[in-house]
């Protein structure tokens, strides 16, 4: 899938540091073995170097060793992560025992700081991990990207119909993270969107759909008002941004149909980002499209972290978690 290709051509071409903190989990070592193998992107794991080595053996994996291994048991460098989390987090009550053990017992973490050090560029976890334990020490640490207080995530949808979106392939968000945004973290979502559809979809002219049930005033409700008052903050918070709503899908994505209900838009019947108006209408949405219309759908992407931090899926396969590899480096070098 072209897409996907492009995707990993650009990792490839700017190698970035990718912390793997679930070292000991099967499908996330031996895609980390692929990663290596095909120079996608340099890769850090944390634990005991014997004992990844020895697991990797185990799995018949034969790249482990170009990988850099760090041991918080042993790492130079954990003193210095320890007393930066306990500056972070001690006016949270956080003491520094607390943040001696955290940093020493929970990889996730210990990941985050050695991002927020600026001695890696992205982590992902998630295969054995849940989204809020890959989230916490995201937003604790590294935390939310200047003029973003909310986090999100964002779909890559490759249908079978080229005649929309950019060649067939759309981004949407959020499809993950904020329940029910309220108007300001609508705004955030849409930029965010168009951030990620320009760092990992490649698309050199991000065109911004605001969702609704109602196109330009054709239905009155407060719900309509939150994605119209969306839209104005958008713009204010990316004066460049080309975005409009609140537009009925078909007519985000219907020439004909956009013509005649949004006439004069720049975005109605053109869009290739589409943001639903809360977490309900995403996820349905998104699924209905990979179900029904047969299209692959890739994320999510989590966004609005001032450095890429993703997560996976604990059923994911070896190649989701390649995927995320080259998606996250994509990110990393858009938020340098």
């Amino acid at each position: 899938m072209a897409l996907i290709d492009n995707i990993i051509a650009r990792a490839k071409s700017n190698k970035q540091r990718i912390v793997l903190p679930e070292s000991f989990e099967e499908r996330t070592i031996t895609a980390a073995d692929q990663a290596l193998r095909d120079d996608l992107a340099e890769i850090i794991l944390i634990g005991n170097r014997e004992k990844v080595l020895a697991y990797a053996d185990e799995l018949g994996l034969k790249n482990i060793d170009k990988a850099t291994i760090i041991d918080p048991a042993t790492s130079e460098k954990t003193e210095e992560y320890i007393q930066l989390l306990f500056q972070l987090r001690q006016k949270k009550g956080m003491t520094l025992e607390v943040a001696r053990k955290t940093v020493l017992e929970n990889p996730l973490y210990f990941g985050c700081l050695i991002i927020k050090s600026g001695d890696a560029d992205g982590q992902i976890s998630g295969a054995l991990s849940t989204t809020g334990d890959t989230l916490r020490p995201a937003l604790q640490i590294i935390k939310c990207a200047p003029g973003i207080s909310c986090v999100s995530g964002a779909m890559l949808l490759i249908t079978q119909t080229p005649q929309y979106g950019e060649e067939g392939v759309l981004v949407m968000g959020d499809i993950a993270v904020t329940p029910m945004p309220d108007a300001a973290q609508l705004a955030q979502i849409a930029v965010c969107t168009a951030q990620t559809a320009k760092s990992v979809a490649g698309f050199e002219d991000p065109r911004v759909a605001m969702l609704s049930f109602s196109t330009k005033g054709s239905a009155k409700h407060e719900v309509v008002d939150k994605v119209v008052e969306a839209t104005r903050l958008a713009k204010e918070l990316e004066p460049s941004l080309k975005i409009d709503g609140e537009l009925q899908a078909d007519a985000a994505l219907v020439p004909s149909v956009g013509a005649k209900k949004a006439p004069g838009s720049e975005i109605a019947g053109k869009a290739n980002v589409l943001i639903a108006p809360n977490l309900e209408v995403g996820n349905i949405g998104y699924k209905l499209v990979q179900r029904l219309g047969n299209a692959d759908a890739i994320g999510p992407i989590l966004q609005g972290i001032a450095r890429p931090v993703n997560d996976l899926s604990r059923g994911c396969s070896v190649d989701d978690i390649y995927k995320m590899i080259a998606i996250t480096a994509c990110q990393a070098m858009d938020a340098k």
